[in-house]
């Protein structure tokens, strides 16, 4: 059976929650992956660096209580975010805490490493790197990744310009092993396309930040449900690297969304972005284009519970 096949076997949804910055914690994770999706976070977002082993305890015994209580709906795998960039002196720590919990799923971002490849694979987990083109692509799989994200338009926070349909299409004309797709993923509709595409999984992110386990501000929360896809705006001032947010957050900072300046790439900090008084994510709120489809707070659960009547509902209409 290949990686995807097992992977797919494990959820009841083909579908991973993406790890957002400052707002994915221990309690949106066990949500997610309670209700049978693959739940992340970002390693950064534990802090201090010691929180991630209790963060990690956390999660792992509540997931293994529940499998105790639920066998016949046993809960997805975890997955932990790694920003592969010079600029993080954390990636080692992390690392390190990651294979003391054997994480079955590592998410990296900006950069590819073999070492970080090898170690995950060596504790028997795998690794799956964000891309925003087919040449960073064929970089990753080089090195070693198990699997690629591809991160179309329309995705939240660091994102491409490029049609998913272009993305999934030319990185299957040479790749065969798991292939997730990222941008504007809101509903069953949009995870069954994906897969009609040719990826295997989904990955949605900004569907999750209504929800009450997140840890997003209510603000935050509510610009979400409030905002519709004109609503975001794509700039890489606030990290030196193109990303999607909300518009509003924007404004509320004192910035004409409309006239912001290119952010300076050599200034790179995904901790606080530093191009700006401004602190993304905590002031500049990331977004993708999806969030039409975000009409109110709700649990995670009720979220993935629409999401796989809309999967199902949407592969009996085509196979009818």
């Amino acid at each position: 059976m290949s990686t995807a096949q097992t992977l797919k076997a494990r959820l009841s949804l083909p579908l991973i929650g993406s790890p957002m910055f400052i707002i994915s914690g221990p309690e949106l994770v066990i949500a997610q992956c309670k209700a049978g999706i693959v739940g992340s976070f970002p390693a950064l977002n534990a802090r201090p660096q010691s929180q991630l082993d209790e963060w990690l305890h956390q999660i792992t015994e509540e997931l293994a209580a529940w499998d105790r209580d639920h066998p016949d709906a046993p809960a997805a795998p975890l997955a932990v975010n790694q920003i592969v960039h010079k600029s993080n002196a954390r990636l080692e720590d992390d690392m390190m805490t990651c294979a003391k919990w054997k994480v079955p799923i590592v998410i990296t971002s900006l950069g590819a490493r073999e070492d970080v490849n090898a170690g995950v694979q060596g504790w028997g987990g795998i690794t799956l790197h964000d891309v925003i083109n087919d040449r960073f692509a064929r970089k990753a799989v080089e090195k070693g990744a198990s699997g690629l994200i591809a991160v179309a338009a329309g995705a939240g926070g660091h994102a491409s310009t490029l049609s998913p349909f272009a993305l999934v299409q030319e990185i299957r004309q040479w790749f065969e092993g798991p292939l997730v797709l990222s941008g504007a993923i809101a509903t069953g509709r949009a995870v069954l396309a994906a897969q009609a595409m040719g990826a295997d999984f989904a990955y949605a992110g900004s569907v999750f930040i209504a929800t009450q386990e997140c840890r997003a501000s209510d603000a935050y929360k509510q610009g979400i449900v409030e905002g519709r896809a004109s609503d975001i705006v794509y700039s890489s001032l606030f990290t030196g690297v193109h990303g999607n947010y909300l518009r509003g957050s924007i404004i509320a900072a004192g910035m004409d969304p409309d006239n912001l300046p290119e952010g300076d790439p050599s200034k790179m900090d995904f901790g606080s972005g530093g191009n700006t008084d401004a602190k993304a994510w905590r002031d500049i709120w990331g977004s993708g284009q999806g969030i039409g489809a975000v009409d109110k707070v709700v649990p995670v659960a009720e979220v993935v519970a629409r999401m796989k009547r809309e999967y199902a509902e949407a592969k009996a209409a085509l196979c009818g």
